[in-house]
């Protein structure tokens, strides 16, 4: 039998009353050494991902063990301040929508394909029909912007934005500023802030548009001078 005792080298003792087989410490090493290496031993070794899983638990078991013992109350006391952590970030995120980057100034409310007041209007009423609000408040602002420029209230600027084109509205539409101005938010909040509209946000809109349309505006000094300008907003 192999035996090693206090350092000695290995030894077979044969059951023939020959006299044992002494192998040096070094080979006898490297002999077992190969034998412990083959796969017959190793069939049952956990796989590279369950020894990285294990590695990985592990070293989450010990961030939670050092927290729970710096958080007041121990284990108990980290899950409370966790579960907190947990529904402040969910009523943040319920409030303000999936965060977005956000340029240093609004985009344009139009693209570069010029349409009349009333292909938006059609657009917006065709999302509406399919549920599809954010589009028909999107269409339906754009249809707002288009017929005041169609009315020469408003010029016809391509970069122009909703906040913009709601502020300048106003001055000539002053009973309807605020309605605007609302449904400018709408159209940035679905636009640029990653909220979701709804039906009502749309009818809003779309009462706006019809209002407007039947609304005559009210005269300045510049649109005095441009009789032909003041025709053309009151038609």
């Amino acid at each position: 039998m192999l035996r090693v005792a206090d350092g000695s080298p290995l030894s077979w003792a044969g059951s023939d009353g020959e006299p044992p087989v002494t192998i040096p410490r070094d080979p006898a090493r490297e002999a077992a050494r190969r034998e412990l290496s083959k796969r017959l031993y190793h069939e049952n070794d956990p796989s590279l991902l369950e020894r990285a899983l294990n590695t990985f638990w592990d070293w989450l078991g010990s961030v939670f063990g050092a927290a729970s013992t710096a958080a007041p109350g121990g284990l108990l006391g980290l899950v409370v301040i966790v579960l907190a952590v947990a529904a402040v970030v969910a009523a943040l995120w319920w409030r303000l929508g999936t965060p977005r980057p956000r340029t240093a100034s609004a985009a344009a409310l139009f693209d570069d394909r010029p349409r009349s007041a009333a292909d938006h209007r059609s657009t917006a009423e065709a999302h509406a029909a399919q549920g599809h609000w954010n589009q028909a408040v999107q269409e339906r602002m754009r249809a707002i912007v288009r017929s005041l420029e169609e009315r020469a209230l408003l010029d016809i600027r391509p970069g122009r934005t909703a906040d913009e084109a709601a502020a300048e509205a106003g001055h000539t539409l002053p009973a309807h500023t605020a309605r605007l101005r609302s449904a400018a938010r709408d159209f940035d909040d679905v636009t640029y802030g990653g909220r979701t509209a709804t039906e009502q946000a749309y009818h809003r809109i779309a009462g706006l548009d019809r209002d407007l349309d039947d609304t005559r505006p009210r005269l300045t000094h510049s649109t005095a001078n441009t009789p032909q300008n003041t025709r053309q907003g009151t038609e």
